[in-house]
């Protein structure tokens, strides 16, 4: 996730408790919806879709902090 903030990511989850539960939480839907999507896990559709809106608005909300993060930085 947000591969090209490798080192904001990094110091964020050093730092920032809500960003690394998050960040966390969003890995932990990424690798259930690949598992449920490669057959490994029975998940049906309606709650891949449910799981993959909400990794997408976690996704979204870690962005906003690190957004935030960086012009906290740059002042």
């Amino acid at each position: 996730m947000l591969h090209e903030y490798r080192e904001e990511i990094t110091e964020l989850k050093m730092t920032d408790a809500h960003f690394t539960k998050i960040f966390d939480k969003h890995n932990e839907l990424d690798e259930k919806i690949a598992e449920a999507e490669k057959g490994a896990i029975y998940i049906d559709e309606f709650e891949i879709d449910r799981m993959k809106k909400e990794k997408l608005k976690l996704k979204d909300e870690a962005y906003a902090i690190i957004l935030e993060y960086k012009k906290s930085k740059q002042k």
